[in-house]
């Protein structure tokens, strides 16, 4: 399927929604539990996202628009939320998003990418050249995965609670 900046406007500007919607007013025993050692709380995932906001997405998308000689992306810490937001509230996190989100769709919408900007080339730490549209196309798949990953995490809660209904919650298992 050929990516769509429009079609995918509308889930990057719905995730701050589905996010408040699903977290908000939730009490910590759902969006502070996690699947074990090493793993993401509800709480968690929102505190990376909003790194994506403040150093991915638009930050690389700005590099791969400018052209410049060296358009090598930073590494993108992964884990930096965890130490970022201790001491912050669920409340702030989804706050925060939701305006630094509203701000980046803002500016992105203002570019008017034409379909021969979305081919330029950025080159990632890893993955080595990679296109705006394939960054694009990721953040909407980043974002999906998220909204499945708390689901996730937040039904896993219930796993043993469920009873012999467990073989029927494929939600439990992945």
């Amino acid at each position: 399927m050929n990516f769509d900046l429009a079609e995918a406007l509308q889930v990057l500007e719905r995730t701050p929604s589905v996010l408040h919607w699903q977290l908000a007013d939730l009490s910590e025993a759902w969006t502070r539990h996690n699947e074990g050692p090493d793993t993401w709380s509800p709480f968690d995932v929102v505190g990376h996202l909003i790194d994506g906001e403040e150093r991915d997405w638009m930050v690389r998308a700005r590099i791969i628009l400018d052209q410049d000689p060296d358009r090598q992306f930073e590494p993108f810490d992964r884990f930096r939320h965890l130490r970022v937001n201790r001491g912050k509230t669920l409340d702030e996190l989804l706050e925060r998003f939701a305006h630094l989100r509203e701000r980046n769709l803002k500016e992105l919408k203002a570019l008017r990418l034409t379909r021969d900007q979305l081919q330029l080339t950025g080159q990632h730490p890893e993955l080595g050249a990679v296109t705006l549209e394939q960054l694009l196309a990721t953040w909407v798949a980043h974002d999906l995965g998220h909204l499945a990953q708390i689901a996730r995490v937040m039904a896993r809660r219930y796993r043993d609670a469920v009873g012999p209904w467990e073989a029927y919650l494929p939600v439990l298992h992945r």
